[in-house]
């Protein structure tokens, strides 16, 4: 994407627009903080906002760069079409089973996370190994985030590596110290608004620029099966099927919504467990951004078709299929228009991460026993901690931010998707973990501790990264890495590792404990002998 050199098409004027849109949300977010009396204050805003503004929230956050950006790769790729969208049967699925069973156990008491009612039903043991999968989780992810949206800000922009990194990490610690989640979930309420009229804003380009308009778009695309929908392929090895979104993505999306604090923590901001159901229920519009950046997807690749790509695009979405929102960002579209479209995908990535630096928060001070229900007693020194560990996890996202690109180049690995994937490690666990405290069975550590094991092991073994990392070290060869590897996608490792850790908790929880006297008993048996 350098040689392109795209940051000679950003203009002052974008320089302008993407500074004015970082201004106005920051003095948004400072005016919106409301009242941070209390530690209750900061990571549940009071349990006072309204379901809707939640909604958006959790729309927000789910939509980071990766989407804004990504899923218009999926569909001007080679072979790519709408077929991602079936994924949403089991997003919606999900989020009503979330809404019905989940939300009701949460606000039982004056809890602040999954992992508390963990603690409450399993032991403390059971919530401290769920949060080191989330922390775990969710540093690899949004450090995935923080780079990805770094390569796109170093794209069009003069500026290095290192300052898109600490750019945006910067903004992200800043909205989270102002006002906790209160600020996080009117920032990102701003944001939602914003990248969801970039993309429209996108869309409406395309559309206009092409000959033939609307009909165009859709007749080329059509033509060219990028319109398809429906998968019925039994093939394991492929993602994006209907059998998947009915079997895999119900649990996927159980875990993201139901146990990963990053989205779970908004619950809590509610008045109620009913608004808090109807924020995750109204959430569900969030599949209408996807068809949004589908058709920018569908759009872009009829866009090329009429009007190719030089040479240095072309080799740019060859190596690429990402780069090709980004590039024509920059190079379609006029000056300030650029800058805006620019900001709805910082929008999205910052939306993102400062949710992520409020839940790393939040669960680093109770993994620590700083967070109990006489906490507000000593609110003060606790506001003070919680904003130092805010930015310790703002500066290890960097961190890994910095690592992840400079193994990327070392070693020529897709570290990208690697990281990304991290949540095929942890989220069946951590589901399991919760059903179990759900249902009331009183599982234990060792148990939970096997299940976890067994779980990463297997999603090792399945994910293809993980075999190219090996060969990269030079531990395997190249046909050992292609013959070694199951044919089968990672995404049915939702279902089967929330169901191993369930069963290893729960029939080690059967498992006889050898009492004092049955000790006695082997002991003497052995003497006799």
């Amino acid at each position: 994407m350098e040689s392109v050199s795209l940051h000679t098409h950003f203009t002052g004027t974008d320089w302008g627009v993407l500074a004015a849109y970082l201004l106005l949300t920051t003095l948004l977010g400072h005016l919106l903080r409301g009242r941070q009396a209390t530690i209750r204050d900061f990571f549940l805003a009071g349990r006072s906002l309204p379901w809707p503004l939640v909604a958006a929230s959790i729309i927000a956050t789910e939509i980071s760069a990766l989407t804004f950006i990504g899923v218009p790769g999926i569909v001007f790729a080679a072979g790519g079409n709408f077929t991602y969208l079936q994924w949403a049967i089991g997003s919606i699925i999900a989020r009503f089973l979330v809404a019905f069973f989940f939300v009701r156990a949460f606000y039982e008491r004056e809890i602040y996370s999954p992992y508390d009612y963990m603690a409450n039903r399993l032991g403390p043991t059971a919530a401290k190994l769920a949060t080191f999968l989330f922390s775990l989780g969710t540093v690899l992810g949004q450090s995935v985030r923080v780079l990805v949206t770094a390569l796109i800000l170093k794209t069009v922009t003069p500026l290095s590596m290192e300052q898109c990194i600490f750019a945006i990490t910067s903004f992200a610690v800043l909205w989270t110290w102002m006002g906790g989640m209160t600020t996080v979930i009117w920032t990102d309420a701003i944001q939602f608004f914003l990248f969801v009229f970039s993309g429209v804003l996108a869309l409406f380009w395309l559309v206009n620029g092409l000959p033939g308009g609307w009909d165009q778009l859709l007749q080329t695309a059509q033509t060219d099966k990028k319109l398809q929908i429906i998968n019925l392929s039994t093939d394991p090895d492929v993602q994006f099927t209907l059998w998947v979104a009915l079997l895999a993505m119900p649990f996927q999306n159980l875990a993201a919504f139901g146990t990963d604090q990053l989205n779970a923590q908004r619950m809590f901001c509610c008045r109620s467990s009913r608004e808090a159901s109807l924020a995750v229920i109204a959430s569900c519009f969030s599949q209408v951004v996807t068809v949004l950046m589908l058709f920018v997807g569908a759009g872009l690749y009829v866009w090329y078709v009429q009007f190719p790509p030089n040479a240095a695009e072309a080799a740019a979405f060859a190596a690429d299929r990402d780069s090709v929102f980004p590039v024509w960002i920059t190079t379609a579209l006029p000056p300030g228009i650029t800058g805006l479209v620019l900001a709805g995908a910082f929008a999205a990535a910052i939306s993102s991460l400062d949710s992520a630096l409020a839940a790393l928060s939040q669960t680093s001070l109770s993994f620590f026993g700083k967070i109990d229900k006489n906490s507000d007693g000593e609110s003060g020194a606790l506001l003070r901690l919680s904003r130092l560990v805010v930015l310790f996890w703002g500066v290890i996202l960097a961190m890994a931010a910095f690592f992840l690109h400079a193994v990327k180049q070392w070693a020529n690995l897709d570290l990208l998707s690697l990281a990304f994937g991290m949540v095929a490690y942890t989220y069946g666990p951590l589901l399991g973990m919760f059903l179990l405290a759900l249902c009331g069975v009183p599982a234990k550590p060792i148990g939970l501790c096997l299940g976890v094991s067994i779980s990463i092991l297997l999603v090792a073994l399945v994910r293809p990264d993980f075999y190219v990392l090996l060969q990269s070290l030079g531990f395997i060869s190249p046909a050992m890495a292609q013959q070694a590897r199951p044919a089968i996608s990672f995404v049915w490792l939702y279902p089967i590792t929330t169901l191993i850790t369930v069963s290893c908790g729960a029939l080690l929880n059967k498992w006889p404990r050898p009492t004092e006297t049955d000790f006695r008993k082997t002991s003497t048996g052995s003497n006799k002998n």
